[in-house]
């Protein structure tokens, strides 16, 4: 059963959008630390997906619903397609008046369920050729700024997208800064060498002029393969970027084959300047999001990559 809390606007989505008003299974999936999430079938037939969370700050699934959409737009890797969410446009539930940040209680978000399946031969060969399509078409309108019209979150932790010209001042101003400012608030990571990485930055990503669009959060939970092998992804945290961000977060916890990586590079290539020094400036940040979201555990990926940035930087 669902909690009755979401029970009845999740009802009246489903009449809404002529998907039948009575829900005849609720199966919760596992697999989430943030999100409770169950797969619905309705009393048409339908499979659906819904994700809740009662402490979702206000916009959280809005912001979602808005990255799904973004992603599927270049049409070149299969998303799921956001049906409904509390909080959007219409909705009697959504609260106009509260602040972004501040919990909802009750939040949800309805989607098109996309079954799970075993990879096909050339699943990773595919993600691969498509992320690049999503990189270099899903930019198109960037008018050359970073950044995304509005602001979402990162797992739990807010992430602020102002449009910005210079990558590196994005870069700094609006990911590394907060991250490392959050975490010594907390206690963590006073070492030196991540100021060093602050003061090298500029000069490290000032070659970096084409905005991109990405995924924003690619590792290997955000993404699977359908009941057809096609490769699907969810949950983004999209923003005008560089494509190399989401080369780098796919890197840091593994799940992703070399035909990915292949594929990726053949389609749009790598700069030298990854291998060297950007991958571990790019895992940085999600090394700082997880410190502060998960503690002192990751302390030592995050100034092991810190050091490696200022070693080849400063050599």
């Amino acid at each position: 059963m669902l909690p009755a809390r979401i029970a009845e606007p999740v009802r009246r989505a489903l009449d809404e959008h002529g998907l039948g008003r009575r829900i005849e299974q609720v199966v919760e999936v596992g697999g989430g630390c943030i999100n409770h999430a169950a797969r619905l079938v309705t009393e048409t037939g339908m499979s659906l997906f819904l994700k809740w969370n009662d402490a979702a700050p206000a916009g959280m699934f809005d912001a979602e619903a808005d990255g799904l959409r973004a992603l599927a737009k270049p049409d070149a890797v299969r998303v799921p397609t956001p049906l409904a969410w509390s909080g959007a446009p219409g909705d009697p539930q959504s609260a106009p008046h509260q602040k972004r940040g501040e919990p909802t209680g009750a939040s949800w978000l309805l989607m098109e369920h996309v079954p799970a399946g075993r990879p096909s031969q050339d699943s990773e060969e595919r993600l691969g050729v498509g992320l690049s399509r999503i990189h270099v078409v899903g930019a198109d309108a960037s008018a050359g700024e970073f950044g995304w019209r509005r602001d979402n979150w990162i797992g739990s932790l807010p992430q602020a997208n102002p449009p910005t010209v210079s990558w590196a001042d994005f870069w700094l101003g609006h990911r590394l800064e907060p991250q490392l400012e959050l975490a010594r608030a907390r206690g963590h990571l006073s070492d030196g060498a991540l100021d060093r990485v602050i003061d090298l930055t500029g000069d490290a990503l000032a070659d970096v002029v084409q905005p991109e669009l990405v995924h924003g959060d690619l590792w290997g939970g955000n993404r699977f393969a359908s009941a057809d092998g096609d490769p699907v992804l969810i949950d983004p945290a999209v923003y005008l970027g560089h494509g190399e961000v989401d080369l780098a977060m796919s890197e840091l916890f593994g799940g992703f084959g070399a035909s990915f990586y292949h594929a990726y590079r053949d389609a749009h290539g790598l700069s030298d300047a990854y291998e060297a020094y950007r991958r571990d400036l790019y895992q940085l940040y999600y090394l700082l999001v997880h410190v502060n979201l998960f503690g002192a555990s990751y302390e030592a990926g995050s100034l092991r990559a810190a050091r490696r940035v200022v070693a080849t930087l400063s050599g």
